[in-house]
């Protein structure tokens, strides 16, 4: 969406966390995204969301679609911001309303539920996923060297850093594998660990107490693999760092480090330099600014001047990129067939966890 562009309309079921976040995005960013209302179910929570946030609340999904109380505006998309259970049936409501939606990761809690949204709601093609990982602003520019080709072929993801489907996406995109089957043999163990801070803030606390670490190896074929280690509560604890490796046939990219040849006899490390403001007697804000690789930009703030946070500013990317694809200015930001498939192999993770065994997916409906 450029700049001068409307901003892009959208609203919300759910009134927990999530949507909160994603209200305080719209107000950071008024001139590209605008929350026009929000549902809940309860008259009390309601009000509350009503005064604290300082936008229109209903009581149903069809007056939020019709825009009642709002001066005729309706949502150019709805986010479902609701627990994973309400998730398929929120989506499959709204789609039977014509109604463009993204809906939070994952979008069904189980394969069955997973198969079932894709029959209801796939060939409609109004369901999208906010899959926002791959738009994170390292992840982009990491992506983006991959596309260039600057370490060949990728043929092994090693990543450490968030949890199942959220990998899974980067792992499948970096490696650029579809929908095929994956051999997943994942087993977990727990060893001792404090965790000084949660969501909810600092425990103050350092007692070691035990935490599950999950070990994953991919299997796609043709000597393409992942390998998927995540810690409980890794992406707060201070304690356990994010860790990315992207092997490729020409080189590889250990975290913001890029090792390849010059030449056949020269073999060069650059690293991938992050802009940011606010150090020193920078007066600019803190913020980044870009990723430039050997003097190129290879990612770029769009929305310098909020301040965000890298999460942010990724989830504030797919909601305009959302907006540009209901407004036919842009592609399909993360279709549902990529989102239900994360799942699914997230769940094999599971449940070769559980079972102690090899687990192979199927190739499903969704993969076309």
């Amino acid at each position: 969406m450029s700049a001068s562009a409307a901003p892009v309309r959208f609203g919300l079921v759910g009134t927990g966390w999530r949507s909160e976040f994603f209200v305080r995005l719209a107000r950071a960013l008024p001139g590209r995204l605008t929350v026009v209302g929000v549902v809940s179910r309860s008259a009390e929570r309601a009000a509350e969301v009503e005064a604290a946030w300082g936008v229109p609340v209903h009581r149903s999904v069809e007056a939020l679609v019709e825009g009642a109380a709002t001066g005729g505006l309706r949502p150019e998309f709805v986010v479902p911001s609701v627990p994973w259970d309400a998730t398929p049936g929120v989506t499959k409501e709204l789609a039977a309303l014509g109604v463009p939606v993204l809906a939070e990761t994952p979008p069904a809690p189980d394969a069955d539920g997973l198969r079932d949204l894709w029959r209801a709601t796939g060939a409609g093609g109004l369901v999208q996923v906010a899959e926002q990982y791959p738009l994170m602003a390292g992840h982009a520019a990491r992506l983006r060297l991959v596309q260039d080709g600057v370490i060949g072929d990728v043929t092994s993801v090693q990543l450490s850093s968030t949890h199942l489907y959220h990998a899974v996406s980067l792992i499948r995109h970096l490696l650029g594998v579809g929908f095929d089957p994956v051999t997943v043999t994942a087993r977990a163990f727990t060893a001792p660990l404090a965790d000084p801070l949660s969501r909810d803030g600092w425990t103050d606390d350092l007692t070691p107490r035990d935490a599950e670490t999950c070990l994953a190896f991919l299997d796609f074929g043709g000597g393409r693999a992942g390998l998927y280690d995540f810690t409980d509560n890794q992406w707060w604890n201070p304690l356990r760092a994010r860790r990315m490796v992207v092997r490729g046939s020409l080189g590889e990219i250990v975290d913001d480090r890029v090792i390849r040849m010059a030449d056949p006899r020269t073999p060069v490390e650059s690293p991938l330099v992050r802009r940011l403001t606010g150090t020193d007697l920078n007066l600019e804000g803190r913020e980044l600014h870009h990723i430039s690789f050997d003097g190129r930009v290879v990612y770029r703030n769009e929305y310098v001047g909020a301040q965000l946070s890298e999460d942010d500013l990724a989830v504030v990317d797919l909601l305009c990129r959302t907006g540009a694809w209901v407004r036919g200015e842009g592609p399909e930001p993360y279709p549902l067939a990529e989102g239900c498939q994360d799942h699914l192999i997230s769940l094999a993770i599971q449940e070769s966890v559980r079972t102690g065994r090899a687990v192979t997916t199927e190739r499903e409906a969704w993969a076309g």
